[in-house]
């Protein structure tokens, strides 16, 4: 747990920007209509450093109306934490749900929850869920942006395939 903590520590304390590039969702305004179609762009094994340490994203090509995905971030042969979770067509629009795992595969989150982050918006290139968004900047090379919520601080992401 006090890795947990000190990892935290170090991600809020590396950047020092406020969120720009995340949005929150709106219960009035709802989600917009869109298939995964219009991100099969993300397939595919995406690679990146940053300061906090290394990190990969696999995405799976859609089937059965949804994206499949796994997260990895590690330092110096350390794993730090582990996502799984899918993209879903749900209600005429689509829904991202993940779930943390530690390093020993052990879930941060209980067995029968999840975290799940509606779409907001398309903006062209930029996939706004919320509190995540995702940015095309070309095939093999896209920036994801994470809100840490109780700092306000917005984590970001440089991936290359």
């Amino acid at each position: 747990m006090k890795k947990i903590l000190f990892l935290f520590t170090v991600i809020l304390l590396s950047f020092n920007c406020k969120a720009q590039n995340t949005l929150h969702y709106n219960d009035e305004k709802g989600s917009p209509k869109a298939t995964l179609n219009e991100l099969k762009w993300l397939s595919g094994n995406w690679k990146g450093t940053s300061s906090m340490g290394e990190f990969e994203e696999n995405w799976s090509l859609a089937s059965a109306k949804t994206m499949l995905f796994s997260f990895k971030m590690w330092k110096n042969d350390d794993v730090y934490f582990y996502e799984i979770g899918h993209i879903v067509e749900k209600d005429k629009s689509l829904v991202l749900e993940l779930k943390h795992f530690d390093k020993d595969l052990k879930g941060w989150e209980k067995q029968e929850e999840k975290e799940s982050f509606r779409l907001v918006k398309i903006d062209g290139t930029k996939f706004y869920f919320d509190k995540i968004t995702y940015e095309k900047i070309d095939d093999n090379h896209m920036i994801v942006y994470v809100l840490m919520e109780e700092s306000g601080e917005e984590l970001i992401f440089n991936f290359k395939k």
